[in-house]
């Protein structure tokens, strides 16, 4: 049997070129398609104490899994950095993921180093964070005083027992639950509950979920199970789309849909006829939404991706730790975002591995959700 290799940390990254005249940036920079730059996801850690069957799954990453080690990783100064030169660039929102962020040791320092930095436009930063949740009812307290605005939580079911099977680390629904309040309570809203959609894994769960969230203050959202990367043996077959799950809840909670909160909202959004809350559906596979996207991911090693479903970065960490300066490293970005034309979802076919035969896509759980 052959050997299954998956990949990571992305060995084929490149160092990006530096031009010569060096300008500064102006907060609206754009792609080859028009799309401004306003999302910056940043993973801080490759490592999760989950091993969820649709992102890291056990039999990849084992207790033998070789995590980057930590000089490998972007300092909590490092980011700052970076941030600093992305938001001159237009970005107005930074989410920190994982990974599970919050094992990063300290990540509240971090937090508090990014609330301190201003936007070109002069409106607040919006700081958020994705967690599995395990650790926010320890955090959330800190996490909120160091200047976090909200989190989004990832739950993928009700029933324990299903629940315990996906995340296969046996960690119950009810400590999701109490992190969930817990951040409610230090102010860190509104929270989005994220629910990714497996067929015939936890698509029963998809009415307990919405009869539990409804009559809450939080907004329950639906993930469409994605091809990201390699390791979690993604089939079509179990993709449970946004449509039929907006007319399971509908038969037995009326839905209306609602507008967007923003140009390139991710999620679309739908409220419950009687008033009692709304839900949103990601639909990353069966209604793409790249003509609106905005987001570029920086990865815990410092490497800039402009697409989820990429399969090269930029290696911005390199050009950093080589000396370079502020005005180098933002036109290095600005090159590298103006020749952006990533639409993997609009274009996707039926070779999941990447675009380019033999070319696999990153991994989720290096880059973050």
């Amino acid at each position: 049997m052959a050997e299954k290799i998956i990949m990571l940390s992305d060995a084929r990254s490149r160092i990006p070129a530096v031009p010569a005249l060096l300008a500064l940036p102006d907060g609206r920079l754009a792609d080859a398609l028009a799309r401004p730059l306003q999302d910056l996801r940043i993973s801080v850690t490759d490592r999760c104490n989950f091993r969820c069957v649709y992102c890291m799954p056990k039999e990849v990453f084992d207790k033998d899994y070789a995590y980057l080690p930590h000089a490998a990783l972007l300092s909590f100064e490092e980011i700052t950095r970076m941030a600093r030169i992305f938001i001159a660039h237009g970005v107005e929102k930074i989410r920190l993921t994982g990974g599970e962020p919050l094992l990063r040791k300290n990540l509240e320092e971090l937090v508090s180093m990014l609330r301190a930095l201003p936007t070109a436009s002069g409106r607040p930063l919006d700081l958020t964070l994705t967690t599995n949740g395990s650790l926010l009812a320890r955090k959330a307290q800190v996490l909120k005083d160091a200047g976090l605005d909200r989190v989004t939580v990832s739950l993928d079911a009700m029933d324990d027992a299903t629940f315990r099977s996906m995340n296969d680390v046996d960690f119950s629904v009810a400590d999701v639950l109490e992190g969930i309040d817990a951040a409610h309570a230090a102010g860190l809203g509104p929270i989005k509950v994220n629910m990714v959609v497996k067929r015939g894994v936890n698509d029963d769960q998809i009415l307990p979920m919405a009869r539990h969230f409804r009559n809450t203050p939080y907004v329950l959202r639906f993930i469409e199970y994605m091809d990201v990367g390699a390791s979690n043996g993604w089939n079509m077959m179990e993709v449970v789309s946004s449509g039929e799950v907006v007319e399971r809840i509908g038969a037995e909670m009326a839905l209306e849909p609602i507008d967007p909160n923003y140009v390139g909202e991710t999620a679309a959004r739908w409220r419950y006829a009687d008033g009692s809350g709304e839900i949103g559906v990601i639909s990353s596979v069966t209604q793409a939404f790249c003509a609106d996207c905005s987001r570029a991911r920086l990865s815990t090693e410092g490497k800039l991706y402009t697409c989820l479903f990429a399969s090269r970065g930029h290696d911005l960490r390199a050009l950093m730790r080589d000396g370079r300066s502020d005005a180098e490293l933002s036109n290095a970005i600005a090159g590298v975002w103006h020749k952006r034309a990533d639409r993997y979802s609009e274009t996707r076919t039926i070779n999941t591995d990447g675009l380019v035969p033999g070319v696999r896509k990153v991994e989720m759980s290096y880059i973050g959700g």
